[in-house]
């Protein structure tokens, strides 16, 4: 199968996970990093579409980020001043490539424009560094107060948030163009250039303006009875690879049977941090979107997805004191032998590591290298929310006809003891003692990328598996130059 991949970002989640999926028969067509973009600045959408248009023939299907194509990646949508009349012939780039090749299999996926609650320019517009928490609480207050009515207090931080009304406009007008061109998107679904279609969830609150506009893109679906071939879940990054999964499927004419089972009684009902909904409510949109479906027994399962979840509350994966019902409300040890169980009778078994978010589980993985486990599970992840660790999971696991000891390895590294281990102490020490920060590397951004490298080759060189897949070197870079996330280039001895 080849497929044309345009991805959401530039970032290694979104243009390089995917590309780890690729085996002798799945290849993807993916864009240069060139004409993509670099966090704020846009790649270039007139060479985007090109690539597009100049791929698509040789192509069996394309799994194609919409919000790259119109805006030139996911930062840029939330920045942009195009009109909708250029962006509307952005988007004609869909139809072009139907046209092109009528067989082309088309799957797309697109954001609602996200309305963070805090002050920070970082991933918005500058003006956000100020006014980001008033732009979002004013708008939050003004749609609960038509809604629901607001308390005397809410009334009062109301009339009190000042925005200026420039700052206003120039934030209202672009999720009005956003939001049109959302619409436009599901028109085409509706007319049947586009064969599926998701909407990832990346902003959960119950009011103001991103629950608005899902209000109407949700108003529109119902409408056209578009509920069948379109998906509305919370997530992002992994969308991409659950896309290619589901293209994979289709083609192969497979509907592959899952089977779940969690850490703890109350996992299925946890609501995870950057989440609106229960684990297992997530869990059935992601397992749908891939196209395969859920299990009722573990006999006739496919696959069995192992979960790795709280006890009773999630918490960050750096956290340096857990929760006390991460032992009394989940027995780990127990949750490890049903693991090490299905494995010996024969089961594929993929683990999904969402005990915390922002990063895996320390216990887990030293639990299943002491059993020597890490190299006979079909896939793992467990980074940023349970819906990315979900998605990637899902996808790995599916795809691969043999276990995919290297990828693991690489999540292992990256998932675990980066995010949540080496990542913090790099903040609390090296960064301090460098004068650096969380942001500003300066120009030492490559002696920092060279610490966490060794940091992370000295993390895994204490696991037994260490020992039977060894590695040299890891080189690690830092595309939006901040200590959220990395890029690896593993080295094998």
């Amino acid at each position: 199968m080849k497929t044309l991949f345009l991805p959401l970002d530039e970032r290694p989640c979104n243009a390089w996970f995917p590309k780890m999926l690729e085996n002798d028969n799945l290849q993807l067509i993916t864009p240069d990093s060139s004409i993509l973009g670099d966090k704020k600045k846009p790649g270039d959408t007139a060479q985007i579409a090109s690539f597009l248009k100049e791929h698509c023939r040789e192509c069996d299907n394309a799994v194609i980020a919409v919000d790259t194509l119109l805006y030139g990646g996911l930062i840029p949508s939330r920045l942009h001043h195009t009109s909708a009349e250029v962006l509307l012939e952005r988007l004609k780039t869909l139809k072009d490539i139907r046209n092109l090749n009528p067989k082309l299999k088309l799957y797309t996926f697109q954001c609602i424009m996200r309305c963070p609650s805090y002050n920070s320019g970082e991933e918005e517009p500058d003006y956000y560094e100020d006014y980001g928490l008033s732009i979002f609480r004013s708008e939050y207050l003004r749609d609960k107060k038509e809604r629901e009515g607001l308390s005397e207090a809410e009334q009062a931080e109301l009339e009190s948030l000042k925005v200026p009304k420039e700052i206003t406009e120039d934030y209202a007008g672009r999720r009005n163009i956003n939001l049109a061109m959302n619409l436009q998107t599901l028109k085409l679904l509706m007319e049947g250039v586009i064969d599926f279609h998701v909407i990832p969830q990346d902003d959960s609150s119950p009011f103001g303006y991103t629950a608005i506009d899902q209000k109407k893109v949700l108003n529109y679906l119902h409408e056209n009875h578009l509920e069948t071939r379109t998906m509305v879940y919370p997530g992002a990054d992994e969308v991409g690879m659950s896309l290619i999964t589901r293209a994979w499927n289709e083609y192969q004419g497979r509907k592959p049977e899952i089977y779940p089972y969690y850490a703890s009684v109350l996992g299925p009902t946890i609501i995870p941090l950057y989440e609106d909904r229960p684990m297992y409510e997530s869990l059935k949109a992601h397992i749908m979107v891939t196209g395969a479906k859920l299990c009722r027994n573990a006999e006739n399962a496919d696959y069995i997805l192992a979960i790795n979840c709280p006890g009773k509350v999630m918490m960050e994966s750096f956290a340096k004191q857990k929760d006390v019902s991460y032992s009394s409300f989940r027995h780990l040890p127990t949750f490890v032998s049903m693991i090490e169980e299905d494995i010996e009778e024969g089961r594929k078994v993929i683990v999904c590591d969402s005990a915390f978010a922002n990063g895996g589980d320390l216990e887990l993985i030293r639990f299943l290298d002491e059993k020597g486990l890490l190299d006979r599970i079909y896939a793992y992840a467990g980074w940023n929310t349970n819906c990315n660790t979900l998605g990637t999971v899902l996808s790995v696991g599916q795809i691969s006809d043999t276990i995919p000891v290297e990828n693991i390895i690489y999540r292992i590294i990256e998932d675990v003891f980066y995010q949540a281990d080496v990542r913090l102490k790099v903040i609390e020490n090296d960064l301090v003692e460098m004068g650096l920060g969380y942001y500003d590397f300066k120009d030492r951004q490559d002696e920092v990328e060279q610490r966490i490298g060794a940091y992370l080759l000295e993390r895994y060189n204490t696991l037994s598996i260490s020992r039977k897949y060894p590695i040299a070197k890891i080189h690690v870079t830092m595309p939006w130059r901040r200590m959220f996330e990395i890029g690896m280039q593993i080295d094998w001895a």
